[in-house]
């Protein structure tokens, strides 16, 4: 399990470095270790490390790593259990939205009207107003989901009608790409929205936060202004 914080040293280094390329402080970006390839051994290693920021791809993996942890916490150690974050980061079907709305604490992957009206809907329910970020769609690709930029405003606006969901930002995925011109210019495209929206004064001080970049490609995000990294394989793969 050493490996794991060799690993993570090596990805908080290079966090550190694009952040001193780029003129900022590491304090400004949160790391989001993805659980979605690593064994609950593994998992636990890194919370022991002192990360508690997770992200999952799918619902039933999410719930039944966090039901692991609180098995194992509940009794020994409950402050630790109150300091996890989760962050839903995959495509989230609207017939789910309700087995995560109580376990998450923010919703990265959110990018049609319909979804965030049966977010919105479940949270009333429920009395809560979940976080969410508006998932656009830079790279183009047809693989992926996103909004298309074009349509990111109207969506945001849309968004901001709703009164129990807190639209906090947006998240992007770089391309299936080697050239890191192509990713670089994704992620600055999504930069260049978020300030956008930012200026048509759509959201208020709430919307600071900007999901990007992943294992391949989160140096790159960093110097392009991402605020929440989402990296798995860079800490479990090997």
């Amino acid at each position: 399990m050493n490996k794991i914080s060799e690993r993570i040293k090596r990805v908080e280094e290079n966090i550190c470095s694009a952040c001193s390329r780029s003129g900022r402080e590491r304090s400004e970006v949160n790391l989001v270790v993805v659980t979605k390839s690593a064994s609950f051994e593994a998992i636990l290693e890194v919370l022991k490390l002192g990360i508690t920021e997770f992200g999952e791809n799918r619902v039933q993996q999410l719930k039944k790593v966090a039901s692991q942890l609180l098995d194992t916490f509940k009794d020994r150690d409950p402050e630790i259990l109150r300091k996890i974050n989760w962050h839903m980061i995959g495509h989230l079907q609207r017939n789910k939205v309700r087995q995560v709305l109580s376990s998450v604490s923010l919703i990265h992957s959110v990018d049609t009207l319909r979804l965030a009206e049966e977010i919105n809907a479940g949270a009333k329910k429920l009395n809560l107003r979940p976080k969410i970020l508006l998932q656009v769609n830079t790279s183009n690709e047809p693989q992926k989901y996103g909004v298309p930029v074009g349509a990111a405003i109207h969506l945001a606006e849309q968004f901001e009608t709703l009164h129990n969901v807190e639209l906090v930002g947006l998240m992007t995925m770089g391309p299936l790409t080697l050239d890191k011109n192509v990713v670089r210019s994704c992620f600055s495209r999504a930069a260049e929205l978020f300030y956008e929206i930012k200026g048509e004064k759509i959201v208020g001080p709430r919307f600071a936060q900007l999901s990007m970049g992943m294992s391949s490609d989160y140096e790159i995000a960093v110097e392009e202004g991402a605020t929440i990294l989402r990296i798995g394989s860079a800490i479990f793969a090997g």
